[in-house]
């Protein structure tokens, strides 16, 4: 495991999962993330990779800090044996594809179908090749968002079968754009709730429910 890290004296924290497959661009958009700039030589994966952000919860002055861990898996299908040990007590999942391949999309689920098999040490339905089922993380409701990458190069319609399916919320990234992610643009607002409700899931669990079932409603 390769560990990039910020410090602080009493931040609790959460751990946040990485996945989709190699080359799709997750190291670039977590360290964009944790860092705010552009990885210029991005690396491939091997094993797993930890980031870490600081990150203010609440508002005004009632604010909180937690540290946000980024565990950045590798993608590559010759380590899926041994990744799954990375996959255990996490509080969140960031599915991660590249909105130039439709292939990379529709491989989400299979992530998930992996990170269910591997959280449930194999029970749960799958539809084939531990693809995922929606009815296997009712129980589990960890927060997802899913994120497409290469903006910059990908014609319209944006891919949005996998965020249809696990009803997750959806974003798109140039991640060698660094201002989609000044303090105050829409990207880094819809990120900042993502990583609220992974705070709230791991933190404040009623809290968590409660707001669910209030966006179900409406």
């Amino acid at each position: 495991i390769k560990v990039h890290c910020m410090t602080s004296e009493t931040a609790k924290k959460v751990k946040i999962l990485v996945l989709g497959d190699s080359g799709v661009g997750k190291t670039s958009l977590v360290h964009l993330i944790c860092s705010r700039e552009a990885l210029s030589n991005p690396a491939w994966t091997v094993g797993c990779s930890l980031e870490v952000k600081l990150h203010e919860y609440g508002t005004g002055s009632l604010t909180q800090p937690y540290f946000l861990e980024f565990w950045d898996v590798g993608g590559s299908p010759a380590h899926a044996n041994g990744r799954q040990v990375f996959y255990h007590q996490a509080n969140g999942i960031v599915l991660v594809h590249d909105l130039t391949n439709r292939k990379s999309n529709t491989n989400l689920l299979k992530w998930l179908g992996e990170y269910h098999q591997a959280v449930t040490g194999g029970k749960g339905t799958y539809k084939n090749d531990a693809e995922y089922d929606p009815e296997s993380f009712v129980e589990q409701s960890i927060p997802m968002i899913v994120v497409g990458t290469k903006q910059d190069l990908a014609d319209p319609p944006v891919l949005k079968t996998t965020s249809m399916v696990t009803g997750a919320d959806l974003i798109t990234v140039d991640c060698t754009n660094v201002r989609q992610f000044t303090l105050d643009s829409p990207l880094v607002i819809q990120l900042n709730k993502f990583f609220d409700k992974v705070i709230e899931r791991r933190f404040f669990p009623s809290y968590h429910m409660v707001s669910e079932h209030v966006q179900f409603i409406e």
